[in-house]
């Protein structure tokens, strides 16, 4: 390889390497601003989510490589052109093509690194992300979301932000009381509560009362750092086991 050929690659991988650099940084800081609540919630280690990029990576490199080319190509024969290195090679009387021949062997080597990865790894980018996301549905101390269950037998309507399966620790808990004609008469928010098998009752933490007349027009306001559910037929939620709630 000539000097001249080392150079003009050397000044074009500079500048690719830098623009690739660029590009999949910018991709992680939007993918990792919208998923980084999920790795949160659900307690997803540093090396998953290695490995969860890695897989990501050949299909965005497919995208990202062409546009690199191009970038690159433009900046350095810019930059080559601004300082006249391009004059003063055809001036020693290397032709235009033999100045282009080491950039359009890069250019093709992309292509061919595009095509491999389109068609070996990039196709299974997808189905990597949903292994991804099955295995960290499936991880032990998942906390299932959003729970809502209607218990008409006693008028109630049961809404739960989290809680984990099998526990009997649940957060943020709204309980609406109706009445007869579904009017709502009394409205219970707590931000925990627990279940007590053997004794079949329901304990609520930190909990606001409030008692509403058949307008809906709120009557009392009450705030109780703990109340115990009356006993009865009670059971836990065991959503996870069966889609069933609280008999409560």
């Amino acid at each position: 390889m000539r000097i001249l050929d080392r150079y003009v690659i050397r000044n074009f991988l500079q500048v690719y390497f830098y623009c690739i650099a660029g590009f999949i940084s910018i991709w992680l800081i939007f993918d990792v601003s919208d998923n980084i609540s999920t790795f949160i919630d659900q307690h997803v280690g540093l090396r998953l989510v290695i490995r969860y990029y890695a897989t990501q990576l050949p299909q965005v490199l497919i995208i990202l490589l062409p546009v690199s080319l191009l970038l690159s190509l433009l900046f350095a024969l810019g930059r080559m052109s601004r300082a006249n290195e391009i004059v003063s090679m055809l001036t020693a009387g290397v032709s235009l093509p033999r100045v282009l021949r080491p950039l359009i062997g890069i250019g093709l080597l992309t292509v061919a690194a595009t095509m491999a990865l389109n068609y070996s790894l990039a196709p299974h980018a997808e189905l990597a992300r949903k292994m991804f996301i099955s295995e960290v549905q499936a991880r032990p101390g998942r906390y299932i979301q959003g729970q809502i269950f209607r218990n008409r037998t006693d008028s109630r309507t049961w809404f739960v932000q989290n809680f984990l399966p099998r526990s009997n620790t649940f957060n943020n808990v709204q309980v609406l009381q109706q009445d007869a004609n579904d009017n709502i008469v009394t409205n219970y928010v707590a931000t925990r509560a627990f279940y007590r098998p053997e004794t079949k009752t329901w304990d609520l933490e930190n909990v606001k009362v409030v008692h509403y007349d058949h307008a809906g027009i709120s009557l009392t306001n009450r705030f109780i750092l703990r109340s115990r559910s009356s006993t009865g037929a009670k059971r836990r939620f065991d959503w996870a086991a069966q889609m069933s709630g609280p008999n409560s």
